[in-house]
C-alpha cells in the first residue's frame, strides 16, 4: 500500500535528492516548506548549498506537470506540493502559535484525518530530522521518523578498522615463526588494512597484532608503529594501529574515530610532522577543520585571517605547542614560521583547490556533510595523504548525527578499499579524570 509521507524543511536542506529517494510512495513538501527552503537560499554555507539544489530540482520537476497537483517521479512515486490541507483549526487546542513546524503538522493532521474517512486510508507519516517535531507528531497521533535513507549503518555496526580473534595456539605460533599467516587459515575474512588481534582459544596469554594485507589475504606483523614518532609512543593497542596507518605512506587515506582523549589529533600530528620534517616525503603538512558550520563568515573577530582563526584553532596549536615544547608564549608563531612548510587553515578556504605532495589532517571532521567530506577528500592531489579525525558522538551541526555525517560515511564507504584504513580509538590517554568524564558525563 502507497504511504504518504510529509517530509519537513530539515530533511530537504540535509539531502536536496531527499523527494526522489521514497520509493513509489507520495511525497508531500507543504507550502510552508518552499517558504523556508526560500529563506535559506542567499547563505553561503552547505544549507544555502542545499536549499539552492532544492530549489533546482523542484523547477526542473515542473516541466512534467504542475507541482500542486503531483508530479510523477521515475522510481513510480508522486510528488506534491502542498497548498490544501492547512487549515489550523485542529491544532489550536494543542499547539496554540502557528509556527512553520505548527503549519508544516497541520498539513499532515489534515492529511491523516481525510485518510481516515475514506475506504481504505493510506499511512500518513512525518518525516523530520527534527526530535521534537517527532515528538509532536506523536502527540497529535501521527506516524513519524527521522530520514534514515542517509545512514550507511546503524551505530551497532559502526566499523571499528580492527577485530580480535580466539584461534588455536598453533596458528599464533606460525605467525611469529613465518611472520605471516594466510586469512584463509582463521576461518574468516577481512577488509584489506584491517587490523587483528590473535588470542589463545585455551585461555593463556598468548597473543599477536597483526595487520590484514591490502589484498585481504594475509595477516603480517605491524612494521612502523614500534619506536617513538616524533616523541611521542603509543600507549595501548590501538594507538599503535593508528600510527602503523599514519606511517604508511600505500595508504593515501586514514581515518581516526574515537572520544575526545583518545589521542586522535596527537598522533597524527607527530605522524605528520615526522614525515614532513624527518623524512621530507610531503612537501608541506595542511591541518585543517571546520568553522561549524562549515563556510561560515567569521569577520566578525577582529584582527587578519590568522588571528580571526586562532580561537578556532586553539586545539591544533595545543598539540603542536606539546610536540614543539613550546613553553613560552610566542615560541610556537617562531617555530612554524621558521620551518614554513605548517600550515593551518579553516575548511572555508580549502574549497577550490587542488592539493599535491602535502600531508593533510582534517580535524573534527565528524561535523562535515557527506557532500562536504567528498568536496575535501576529492581536493587531494597526487603523492598527498590525508588524514580524517573525529568523534561521531559529538556533532555539532544541526542536520547531522552519529550515522549520517561525513565521517562514518567515508569510513564505512571506504572500508573495502585497499588505499585505506581506520581505526576506532577506545581508550582515553589525556588523564584518567579526562577518561572518567568521557564514560560518565
Amino acid at each position: 500500500m502507497r504511504k504518504i509521507y510529509v517530509l519537513d524543511t530539515n530533511v530537504l536542506l540535509h539531502d536536496p535528492q531527499a523527494p526522489l529517494k521514497f520509493e513509489d510512495n507520495v511525497v508531500v513538501i507543504p507550502a510552508v516548506v518552499l517558504e523556508e527552503i526560500d529563506a535559506k537560499k542567499r547563505l553561503q554555507d552547505e544549507i544555502g548549498r542545499n536549499a539552492r539544489h532544492v530549489s533546482r530540482l523542484l523547477d526542473s520537476l515542473r516541466e512534467r506537470g504542475r507541482l500542486h497537483e503531483g508530479i510523477p517521479l521515475d522510481q513510480g512515486g508522486l510528488l506534491k506540493v502542498e497548498l490544501n490541507h492547512r487549515s489550523f483549526v485542529r491544532l489550536k487546542a494543542q499547539f496554540g502559535e502557528m509556527t512553520s513546524d505548527n503549519r508544516m503538522l497541520a498539513v499532515a493532521l489534515n492529511y491523516h484525518l481525510e485518510e481516515q474517512e475514506s475506504d481504505s486510508p493510506r499511512p500518513v507519516i512525518v518525516v523530520s530530522k527534527d526530535v521534537l517535531v517527532r515528538v509532536k507528531a506523536d502527540v497529535l497521533g501521527l506516524a513519524a521518523q527521522d530520514y534514515l535513507s542517509d545512514r550507511t549503518v546503524t551505530p551497532d555496526a559502526f566499523y571499528t578498522g580492527y577485530s580480535q580473534l580466539y584461534v588455536h595456539p598453533g596458528l599464533i605460533d606460525t605467525f611469529y615463526s613465518e611472520r605471516s599467516l594466510a586469512a584463509v587459515e582463521t576461518g574468516r575474512s577481512f577488509w584489506p588494512n584491517e587490523f587483528v588481534i590473535l588470542r589463545d582459544e585455551t585461555g593463556t596469554s598468548k597473543s599477536a597484532l597483526a595487520k590484514v594485507s591490502p589484498d585481504g589475504t594475509r595477516l603480517e606483523p605491524l612494521r612502523l608503529a614500534g619506536d617513538p614518532v616524533w616523541g611521542i609512543t603509543a600507549r595501548n593497542a590501538q594507538q599503535r594501529m593508528a600510527l602503523e596507518l599514519l606511517l604508511n605512506d600505500d595508504i593515501p587515506l586514514v581515518t581516526l574515530t574515537g572520544r575526545a582523549g583518545t589521542g586522535k589529533t596527537l598522533l597524527a600530528l607527530a605522524a605528520a610532522l615526522h614525515k614532513v620534517e624527518d623524512e621530507r616525503r610531503y612537501r608541506k603538512l595542511l591541518i585543517a577543520r571546520p568553522i561549524v558550520p562549515m563556510g561560515n563568515d567569521i569577520g566578525y573577530l577582529p584582527g587578519e585571517k590568522d588571528e580571526k582563526l586562532r580561537p578556532w584553532m586553539q586545539p591544533i596549536y595545543d598539540n603542536l605547542e606539546f610536540l614543539f615544547d613550546a613553553k613560552k608564549s610566542g615560541d610556537l608563531d617562531r617555530i612554524l614560521m621558521g620551518l614554513g612548510s605548517i600550515q593551518v587553515e579553516a575548511l572555508t578556504y580549502i574549497r577550490g583547490r587542488s592539493i599535491p605532495g602535502q600531508f593533510i589532517i582534517i580535524d573534527e571532521a565528524q561535523n562535515l556533510s557527506r557532500h562536504e567530506v567528498k568536496t575535501i577528500v576529492t581536493r587531494v592531489g597526487e603523492g598527498s595523504k590525508i588524514v580524517l579525525i573525529g568523534d561521531p558522538e559529538q556533532i555539532d551541526h544541526p542536520y547531522l548525527d552519529a550515522v549520517s555525517n561525513g565521517l562514518t560515511n567515508i569510513v564505512e564507504s571506504f572500508k573495502s578499499e585497499s588505499i585505506s584504513g581506520h581505526v576506532t580509538l577506545e581508550k582515553g590517554e589525556r588523564s584518567k579524570l579526562a577518561q572518567l568524564a568521557a564514560e560518565k558525563l
